[in-house]
Parts: structure tokens; sequence; C-alpha cells
């Protein structure tokens, strides 16, 4: 076993109705006046005006930056931290799915030490503590909330870059199980699927340990009993309760275990075509799990019982059926079943495969991963088949 560290050092308030404890979490931090990072459709529907009446009536003012898009990007950053600097605000709420969490994130490091988000790429390079953030995630799936990386696209380079420190870590996480009760069925299921793929790969990360295990173990077993039932009907509240607890769970197992090829793989997807992560995730899926069957160690049985509507005995099971399994769950879930379907390029899978290469899961997926391999990964992700990547 690999020697580990493991820290949750965050408040997390949990439950139907918990979004009425933001302003009591605000207080608490000591700060007087907030911006909220958020996107258009909740400020169009009036939730951020609702978040801002709830802070004010307590007597804490607010701002709001509503412009985040999904796969944000470095130039939305910048606008959000004008925004920040203008407003005269000292704390951040990033209310949301994972792109306003992201922006939030790297807003909270620009804000205090200056420079561009890029300066930051990578680990270790965020130098310390950053303005204070409470974090409240209106979708089930990004685990965002829980962890400490920040995802930002970088246009000129087609590239989505991470940024990496405990200090992004929100100070307060408020997970609400009715605020993810009105999103539409696509968007259930991309986020849904995204952690999934959060849970699985932290699970057989290299980078693994017996806690994070704990935590993905039981994420797995809480998303495969609930996905299906929540985008059935977002309005069941024990669907909804379990997607969101399982979300955060994954979070956490991912935060400390790192991630894998699907995620490598999906960045690039998104920094070239702008399809969404969670569906990204989702097509690359069956493809990635079955090259990396070769390393099962037994996982595999164990994950495969959390998604299969019947799961055979273990005597039965081969490696392989897990990928079928995640194939037939991509379909019963409406997401597309190819990158040709998202528009992907087979001319830029060179490309694509180069910018997978550079991410450090790569070097914590369970099986040895090369630049060939990537690109017969992106070949049978692109022909709608898990088969292939057997180099």
């Amino acid at each position: 076993m690999n020697g580990f560290t493991f820290s949750i050092p965050q408040n997390i308030i949990f439950g139907k109705g918990s979004l009425k404890q933001l302003p009591e979490a605000a207080k608490k931090l000591n700060k007087s006046k907030a911006l909220i990072i958020s996107g258009p459709h909740l400020n169009k529907i009036g939730m951020v005006a609702a978040c801002r009446q709830a802070l004010e009536e307590a007597g804490i003012r607010s701002d709001a930056f509503t412009e985040t898009e999904g796969n944000p990007s470095t130039e939305t950053v910048d606008r959000a931290v004008e925004r920040y600097k203008e407003s005269g605000a000292d704390f951040i709420v990033a209310f949301g799915g994972g792109s306003p969490l992201d922006v939030a994130k790297a807003v909270a490091v620009l804000a205090t030490y200056g420079g561009k988000i890029t300066e930051y790429e990578g680990g270790g390079k965020v130098p310390g503590p950053v303005v204070p953030m409470i974090a409240v995630p209106t979708t089930a799936g990004t685990g965002s909330e829980a962890t400490s990386f920040s995802v930002i696209t970088d246009r000129s380079r087609n590239y989505k870059l991470t940024v990496s420190s405990q200090h992004l870590l929100a100070a307060y996480v408020i997970l609400d199980p009715e605020l993810v009760m009105s999103v539409p069925a696509k968007t259930a299921a991309a986020c849904g699927v995204d952690a999934l793929v959060h849970a699985l790969e932290a699970y057989l990360s290299l980078a693994a340990s017996p806690f994070s295990d704990m935590f993905a173990a039981k994420a797995l077993q809480i998303i495969g009993k609930n996905l299906r039932p929540y985008v059935a009907n977002r309005k069941d509240p024990q669907a909804a309760e379990g997607m969101l607890m399982g979300s955060l769970f994954a979070g956490i197992a991912f935060s400390h275990a790192r991630l894998g090829n699907v995620h490598a793989m999906s960045h690039p997807v998104s920094a070239f075509f702008d399809v969404a992560h969670g569906v990204a995730n989702a097509i690359l899926l069956p493809a990635v799990v079955r090259y990396n069957a070769l390393s099962d160690r037994g996982k595999y049985y164990d994950i495969y019982c959390c998604v299969a509507k019947a799961p055979v005995e273990k005597e039965r099971f081969e490696p392989g059926m897990l990928a079928e399994e995640l194939l037939a769950l991509n379909k019963e879930l409406g997401i597309p079943g190819s990158l040709s379907e998202v528009g992907a390029k087979e001319e830029m899978f060179e490309a694509m495969a180069e910018d997978a290469m550079k991410s450090g899961n790569i070097a914590i997926n369970p099986r040895s991963t090369a630049k060939s391999d990537i690109l017969e990964l992106y070949r049978a992700a692109y022909r709608s088949s898990c088969g292939g990547g057997e180099a």
C-alpha cells in the first residue's frame, strides 16, 4: 500500500431547504460583501436575486457576476475578476454548476495575488490562502464544491488548464436537494454520469488509498441506485438527495485520488469542440473501461454491481461486461453514443492526444498508456464502440 494523507477542511451543510443557511454561513466568515458568481439561466429565473435578497435581509451586501458559460474561458475569468474588484466584495458565493464554481475558484486566486490564471496552471503555484468562498451547487455531478481544482479553457491553445491547490477549497458548502430538482433531463443525465466517472476513476486510480476508496465506493453505490430514477423524475426527493450526496462523495474521492484516462481525454474534446464535460466523459467511458480491463484486480465487479440492473454472480462475471453495461446506461439516459455524434473530427485526434498526454491523470490511470493508445481510444469512441485500445 502507498502512503497517503487525507484532509477534508470544509464545513458542509446538507439538507432540504439548507440554502436558507447561506446568510449564517456568510456571517461566520466575518465578511461584509459578497460577489455571487453564477450563470445566465439561474439569473434569468430569479435564483440569483433570491440569494442576494437572503443575504441583504441578514445585513450582508452583495453584487453578482452571471456571465459564466459551459467550459468557462480565461476571458470569462478576467471579466469576473474585474467585477469582483469593482464591487468592493470581500468574499465569493459560487452558485450554480461546475462552471460557476470553477470560475469562482479562479477569481479567488486572481483577486488575491493578481496576474492571469494561466500563471497558476498545474499544482503548487497558489502561494497561500485566497478570498474565502461559499459553494452552492445547483447540479448533481461535478463535485467541484468539494475539490481543490479549477478547470478553465484557454481558447488561444484550445486547451483546458487545471489549477490545483488546497487553498481553492470552499470554506462552506451548502447542499440543498431542492436546487437540483429543476434541471433539464439532459443536464441531469450528463452531470450524473460525470459524478459516476469521478467515483469510478478515483476508485481505480493508482493514487487511491483506503480513505479515497471508502468515499469512491460509497459514491458508486449511491449514484448507481439513484441515477436512473433522478433522470426520470428530478422532483423525486430521494433521488435528488442521493445524487447530490453521491456527487459530493465522488468529489472528495477524486480530490485525493485524482482520476484517469477518461478525464485526460475528455478535456481536449471539450476544448476543441465545446462538448459539455459530462457528455464527453460519458462517451469516452466505455472505451477506456474496456482498455483498462487488463489491469482489473477485482474492483470492476464492485462497479458493475452498482450500475447493472440485473448483475450476474461474481463467478460468471468478466471485466468486459462492465463496458457493455456502461454503453447501455448511456443509451438509456439519452446520451450521444459516439464522438462523431457531438461533432468531433478525426483529423484533430493527433492534437487532442498530444494535449491528453499532458494531463497528470495519465500517470495514475490503472493501465499504462502511450499516445498511440490514446489515439486508438479516441477512434474507438468516435466509432461508437468500446472495442479497440488493445495496444
